[in-house]
């Protein structure tokens, strides 16, 4: 008898798979990548749409193509989040854009920061938020300015060169790498090479959907490689040699599913081969025919990690990786790197929270100058939404950390303050159902104010429709736009309430209860009852995620 497995893979018509013959455009958007590469728009920008405003913008260019270099259509004003998926594109979109600026390993120089900085206060209201794959996105961004805009950035080192479409986006790296005094590996040189190997090839820039890649040899693990599609994991072997573990098809979104270990040793030299080879397969056999199957995780799912590693080696690599060790498990309770940290030179690094990652200009211009009155050249940025100054020497830290402190930048934040993320919303985000940034900083807010002793380690993650940026999956608090009706009858902004999710050791997807759901306004009351519930019942240590397996649905509520 055949199996499931079996029937879904003498489909007739194929999953579009370019090394299986499916070659013809399947849907529109494989149909827009066949007649031009989304790289070929970055001349038009530059000699046609930018000289001719936003009307000479071919729609293929502006909903399609755009994105190779960071650019989407932001929402217009005033469209209300019933609205999201009754509407057209053309409907939704404003005449302003979102430009995402890609930093790889979240490495700035001070010269960078600034750049950024006076690009957001010229050409983006002053908008600049910090997203948690390390980036930075301006808004009200003109299609007249972008040529200016690529210019400044490309003189300091940066770009926007695939920083969206279905391509290698940001190579997620520790801000620590290099100096943190417990790395495991130091995976700078691999970032590097893979951004200058991969990003911007013609031979990579047609993938079936968007492939994200971590790179770390940090031992919080604070790249969160267990939901990217690709990810490097620092290792020691018993020898005391160190490379990487591979992990491949981890994703969120509507269909969540963890990264599964290929088992091998990837030693530091043939990192970039490897991720050639994987992004190589995602290229040649991930499937293009249905939009929300394109992602390498279903393709990793179906071959299992076995014949991925087989075709791989035999495939792609033209030999075999040897076997190596799973990673240790996380350090630590909290994976990021907030708070005044020793580096192994005798400095110390100091993590600080801008709430939500939401920044400005002018804040952007604030930290560089603290960093440089203390001695500090380099900025990064985390995946948590946050920030780390480096290079402090022991006799400036405390003026720092009052700097910082005394400006809304704080570096021993409360729980909520630390471990609250938000994506961008319905503010600017056309596929967002509800707001996020301001309920999440009010949240933040009254949090403060209800539950000032509360010190546990708890993630709340906001985001505002089901795609999961912010990760509600594996939240302790996971909370997913959607419209509710409150106690009126009336239909508004609410989320649905995923509980209990978690990455590291016990790394699995959050509880959803039965009708668990909020309104906005009620938000932090909700928050507020079930974390009073974890206090007054967690065993000593427990954490909220294994509390969440065990209460009464009741306590939940």
């Amino acid at each position: 008898m055949s199996t499931p497995a079996s029937r879904h893979h003498k489909r007739p018509r194929g999953e579009g798979q370019w090394a299986l013959g499916y070659r013809e455009p399947l849907n529109k958007n494989e149909e827009n990548k066949k007649n031009d590469d989304g790289l070929n728009v970055r001349q038009r920008i530059i000699d046609v749409y930018a000289k001719g405003g936003f009307d000479s913008i071919d729609p293929a260019d502006l909903r399609g193509r755009m994105r190779w270099y960071g650019l989407y259509t932001q929402r217009k004003p005033g469209i209300d989040g019933g609205k999201t998926a009754i509407l057209e594109p053309e409907e939704l979109d404003d005449r302003y854009f979102m430009l995402r600026i890609r930093i790889d390993g979240g490495q700035l120089d001070l010269r960078q920061l600034r750049v950024i900085a006076d690009i957001s206060n010229e050409y983006g209201r002053g908008t600049a938020d910090l997203t948690d794959r390390q980036n930075v996105q301006l808004h009200w961004v003109e299609i007249e300015s972008v040529p200016d805009i690529w210019r400044r950035l490309e003189e300091v080192g940066l770009s926007t060169t695939e920083a969206c479409g279905d391509t290698p986006r940001v190579i997620m790296g520790c801000p620590l790498a290099g100096i943190d005094a417990d790395e495991v590996i130091d995976a700078t040189a691999q970032v590097r090479e893979i951004h200058d190997r991969f990003i911007g090839d013609p031979a990579y820039s047609n993938l079936p959907r968007k492939f994200k890649s971590a790179l770390s040899g940090c031992t919080a693990h604070c790249t969160v490689h267990e939901i990217n599609d690709i990810a490097f994991v620092g290792v020691r072997l018993p020898t005391g040699e160190t490379g990487f573990d591979l992990w491949v098809g981890g994703g969120l979104s509507t269909n969540p599913m963890l990264g599964k270990r290929l088992g091998v040793f990837v030693g530091p030299e043939r990192v970039a081969d490897v991720y050639g080879g994987v992004i190589g397969i995602f290229r040649d056999y991930g499937y293009r025919r249905l939009r929300h199957r394109a992602r390498i995780k279903f393709l990793v799912n179906d071959w299992g990690v076995e014949k991925f590693r087989e075709v791989l080696e035999t495939e792609y690599l033209k030999e075999p990786l040897p076997d190596g060790p799973a990673p240790e498990a996380p350090r630590g309770e909290r994976r990021d790197h907030v708070g005044v940290h020793p580096q192994k030179d005798g400095n110390f690094y100091v993590g600080f929270a801008p709430k939500v990652g939401r920044l400005d200009g002018d804040a952007l211009h604030l930290i560089a100058d603290i960093a440089e009155r203390h001695g500090s050249g380099r900025v990064r940025t985390t995946v948590e939404q946050k920030m780390v100054i480096l290079d402090v020497a022991p006799d400036r830290v405390d003026s720092l950390v009052a700097e910082l402190e005394a400006n809304d930048l704080p570096v021993n934040p409360s729980t909520f303050r630390r471990q609250t993320m938000a994506c961008t919303g319905i503010e600017y985000c056309k596929l967002a159902i509800v707001e996020t940034k301001a309920s999440a900083m009010n949240l933040i807010d009254e949090l403060e104010r209800r539950l000032p002793l509360f010190a546990e380690p708890l993630t709340v993650n906001v985001n505002g429709c089901p795609n999961s940026c912010a990760r509600i999956q594996v939240a302790d608090i996971g909370l997913k736009g959607q419209l509710v009706v409150n106690d009126r009858g009336e239909q508004v902004e609410g989320f649905q309430i995923h509980l209990g999710g978690a990455l590291g050791a016990s790394a699995g997807f959050g509880r959803k209860v039965r009708g668990l759901k909020t309104t906005a306004e009620d938000l932090p009351d909700y928050v507020e009852r079930v974390v009073t519930h974890y206090e007054a019942q967690k065993k000593e240590g427990e954490p909220f995620a294994d509390w969440v397996q065990r209460a009464d649905e009741a306590d939940l509520k």
